[in-house]
């Protein structure tokens, strides 16, 4: 860990590793260690470990506080990393506390197991989940959690929180959000865009001051995702739209074809790329050959897609 803030150090493209697998089913630490590697070396500004791409809801305790570890020793202090933590607040605590023993820099608070909580109950979960170590932690709004620009603003007052990720894609509701929060003369939240293939709606979270996105295309295709990322901070709308209507938008509408897509597809685009990261855990499965298939050419075109220019 440095001395530096970790909300200081997250400026650039966040990369979320999936979790390797053997052909027996554990986990391959070496496996993983190449592809953080790869993915730090490639340009990433921090790793996000054991979170949603990678399959944080699929692993031990034991299993997770490896994979941070060997996150943590391939990163050497060169990028953050920020762990998963999730279920109800005595798990969310106990992997929280695993991950800083394991060395990492932040935590990404995933949503609570199962409960649709109302907005004093989920206040209540996350001001514990800080409480309970050093680390500073992001909120990740999605699915079973809503959060109201109060709420937002109460948690932005909370020690070891600095920002929020939003997985909801409600601009309306984070235009709010954002405003409420600068009103409560708070400046240094940060927020983040944390749409699946984020690239796509990067243009428009840009428009309400979000820049911060996680990239999911990072993990097999790095080139492409840094390409697009360089297009937006510069402002070069021709390239930027380019990928979008060539490579994002086609490879969204591929990932709507199969639940669980937004990880399984990922995973499978990096085993074309060339490093045997195994197969999704149950009860996500892999996508289907064709479509694995329509990937490669996704692929194929995206990188071709950079030389057009």
């Amino acid at each position: 860990m440095t001395s530096v803030p970790l909300a200081a150090r997250l400026d650039g493209l966040l990369f979320f590793p999936v979790t390797a697998y053997g052909p027996d089913g554990s986990v391959d630490l070496d496996t993983y260690r190449t592809h953080v590697r790869h993915g730090i070396e490639a340009g990433a500004a921090a790793v996000f470990a054991c979170c949603g791409t990678g399959e944080f809801h699929a692993l031990t305790p034991e299993e997770f506080r490896d994979c941070v570890a060997a996150a943590v020793a391939e990163a050497g202090g060169r990028v953050p990393v920020v762990a998963g933590a999730g279920y109800g607040t005595a798990l969310a605590v106990r992997y929280a506390r695993l991950a800083e023993e394991a060395g990492a820099d932040g935590l990404l608070a995933m949503p609570p197991y199962l409960v649709v909580a109302g907005q004093e109950g989920l206040l209540r979960h996350y001001r514990e989940l800080a409480a309970a170590t050093s680390l500073d932690v992001i909120v990740y709004q999605r699915d079973n959690v809503v959060l109201t620009p109060e709420t937002v603003v109460e948690l932005a007052r909370t020690d070891g929180i600095i920002g929020l990720k939003d997985g909801l894609g409600d601009l309306d509701l984070m235009q709010r959000t954002i405003s409420a929060v600068r009103s409560a003369g708070i400046s240094d939240f940060l927020y983040f865009n944390g749409l699946p293939t984020a690239e796509l709606t990067g243009l428009a979270y840009r428009g309400i001051g979000v820049t911060l996105y996680s990239s999911a295309v990072f993990c097999f295709a790095p080139e492409i995702a840094l390409a697009f990322h360089k297009a937006v901070n510069t402002g070069d709308d021709t390239t930027a739209e380019r990928l979008l209507d060539g490579f994002y938008r086609p490879l969204v509408e591929l990932r709507a074809k199969g639940r669980g897509y937004a990880v399984a597809l990922v995973k499978a685009g990096v085993r074309l790329r060339g490093l045997d990261v195994g197969e999704v855990r149950p009860p996500l499965h892999e996508p289907t050959a064709e479509h694995v298939g329509q990937l490669s050419e996704l692929i194929e075109r995206g990188y071709a897609l950079l030389t057009d220019g």
